[in-house]
């Protein structure tokens, strides 16, 4: 049986194929059109699912929508009647794209696939996909379900518990109330952008203190012994206007929001901290009521706050559960995933077993391209490169990544998700003290403090980070602390060293992937889920007796990941990427036929870099 879950209209629109309870494929639409975090509907990724499946429309059991639409025009609807006549004009915007476009789903299913698909439309609730997302391809037979995000329909948190093939949500938040929409408000204040910041935001944090978490806490959130919270609304604007924060808003932070791409100044680094103490409070504590209501050893997340990395860490070092599992795609993009296995597991009843394995297959399930594939697309536009065997190849760019060489790293199908996870990677030594400055000012033209995370052998995860022997994080989700004895000592007092000024400290044997607070977002690498990855690990110890290296998405800042050869030659030739490898195929940049610095100067005056 064959059943197609789609998300789309809000933010990083996609499309899953799960056949007979397999997951086939999963891709975002960005990654085909290029426009990051693309909203509209996901059509070329639906075209790849079902030529990924090596199916037709015809061939689908079901088609799935990941949200109930007439449930969120209901929220629209209260919300600007409740707020009458603030709002109107906003209500003038958005209700005619309502009424032409996003009540007629099934029509615009239709659209795409190409009218051929003659069985019914399913439309599951938001968080009921985000649920399902988490549970149904996690490695348990039974956890508790956490999901936290911006809002659904009229939901903005849930929780409640999986067990086998059905999941029960029996505890809700409700709009206004949000942690991700609370998150966001500040990734706004701070000068970044809603909906794509809020990890800038997160990475910034360890530059500040929190001082205004007492002021947080006493005036903007409440939280409750129960998990729950409530916001004051006299602070925030977004029921009513595009805006997420208002003057009485900025009065309390003493001054308007930052500008996008003014500098960085002390108060955004403080407010970062600030908010990631919160949240992090927050996160732990619905944790710890979930585990008191449901008593479950293993916990499930989803949602955008799923990709707080830091507080899941958090709750997985400080919490009650001995076991989480986060859905990769947490945020709309795994709605779609979700959608597809809830009618699979809970509205048809199909068995669901378990190995304690998860069922994610390493979220590579976008598309791929091989030897003669890249080949092709090589030798059309006159590309130089060397095609070396597998022995070979591990070996050389082993030899590469020690010597400093900043590496695209192209390999089999595109990760689903945020993140990056060995297959469309930049890749370097995590033992230099210039890396992490090179790759963001360099090749990925982005701010200087964020960092950068660590792929590591699972085998070695303990040697290096605060974490149980082989632990699994193979979807970068969780952040540990290095381990005490690969610090160096500081000789600089660490209250002599303010905001940006941080970053010039070398922290540990491996600085390249050492946030300013000894913090390390942790990706481990095993042979079953990255068996070129792990090879390639594997002779880099070999060689330098260090089994961590630098991973980084590909792509530069304000760009997707790519996806294609073409795209990850392009992004290559544009920045001082120093080698790509794509499949077999080794391409070095001074060999090229074309000088790639009029792109360099290109994206240096769009993002106003030196």
């Amino acid at each position: 049986m064959n059943i197609l879950g789609i998300s789309a209209f809000y933010h990083d629109s996609a499309a899953a194929l799960v056949c007979d309870g397999e997951i086939i494929a999963a891709a975002q639409e960005e990654r085909f059109t290029r426009k990051k975090h693309d909203y509209d509907f996901p059509q070329n990724a639906v075209t790849y699912c079902l030529q990924e499946g090596g199916i037709t429309a015809e061939q689908l059991d079901y088609v799935v929508f990941y949200e109930k639409p007439l449930l969120k025009f209901e929220r629209l609807l209260e919300t600007y009647l409740g707020f009458a006549p603030l709002g109107f004009g906003q209500f003038l915007i958005s209700i005619p794209l309502w009424l032409r476009q996003k009540l007629h789903l099934p029509r615009e299913m239709d659209k795409a696939l190409e009218h051929k698909y003659k069985g019914r439309y399913v439309f599951t609730e938001h968080h009921e996909s985000h649920a399902a997302s988490a549970f149904f391809p996690s490695p348990f037979e039974q956890a508790a379900i956490l999901t936290l995000d911006g809002v659904g329909e009229w939901d903005t948190a849930s929780f409640g518990t999986g067990k086998g093939n059905k999941i029960e949500l029996t505890h809700v938040i409700h709009f206004p109330h949000s942690l991700g929409l609370l998150y966001s408000a500040f990734t706004y204040f701070a000068g970044f952008k809603v909906n794509s910041g809020e990890y800038k935001l997160m990475g910034l944090a360890p530059y500040g203190e929190p001082r205004y978490y007492d002021l947080i806490r006493e005036k903007l959130i409440d939280l409750k012994d129960d998990g729950s919270f409530r916001l004051d609304m006299s602070y925030f604007p977004y029921c009513h206007k595009t805006l997420m924060v208002n003057k009485k808003f900025e009065q309390l932070f003493g001054g308007p929001a930052r500008r996008p791409e003014a500098p960085l100044t002390q108060r955004e680094m403080d407010i970062a901290a600030s908010i990631q103490m919160v949240a992090e409070e927050a996160m732990l504590n619905a944790a710890k009521y979930v585990h008191r209501q449901t008593g479950m050893k293993n916990l499930v997340l989803a949602g955008g706050v799923a990709l707080n990395c830091v507080g899941n860490g958090k709750i997985l070092r400080e919490g009650p559960f001995d076991n989480i599992w986060i859905q990769p795609a947490a945020g709309d993009a795994g709605g779609a995933l979700g959608a597809a296995l809830f009618v699979w597991y809970q509205l048809l009843g199909n068995e669901r077993k378990t190995d304690g394995i998860d069922k994610q297959h390493a979220s590579l399930l976008g598309p791929s391209y091989d030897n003669q594939q890249i080949c092709t697309y090589l030798d059309s536009i006159g590309a130089k490169y060397h095609t070396l065997e597998d022995s070979r190849l591990f070996d050389n760019v082993a030899d590469l990544i020690s010597q400093e060489k900043v590496i695209g790293w192209f390999q089999g199908r595109t990760e689903f998700g945020p993140r990056a996870l060995g297959n469309r990677s930049i890749i370097g030594d995590a033992r230099s003290e210039k890396m992490q400055t090179v790759m963001n000012l360099k090749i990925k033209f982005r701010e200087s403090f964020r960092p950068f995370a660590p792929c590591v052998l699972r085998e070695d995860v303990d040697k290096y980070f605060q974490m149980r022997p082989e632990e699994d994080s193979p979807y970068m989700l969780l952040v540990a602390a290095v381990c005490d004895d690969k610090r160096l000592a500081v000789n600089t007092p660490p209250a002599a060293l303010k905001g940006l000024d941080k970053l010039k400290v070398r922290r540990s044997v491996v600085p390249a992937i050492t946030h300013v607070d000894y913090s390390a977002r942790i990706q481990t690498i095993d042979k079953r889920r990255h068996p070129k990855m792990h090879q390639l690990l594997t002779k880099f110890k070999e060689k330098t007796g260090c089994p961590v290296i630098i991973n980084t998405s590909f792509n530069i800042r304000g760009e997707p990941i790519v996806c294609t050869p073409e795209h990850a030659y392009r992004c290559f030739m544009a920045t001082n990427m120093d080698v790509l490898v794509m499949e077999n195929q080794v391409l070095y940049k001074e060999e090229q036929p074309q000088t790639a610095q009029s792109e360099i100067d290109r994206y240096k005056a769009k993002f106003q870099l030196d």
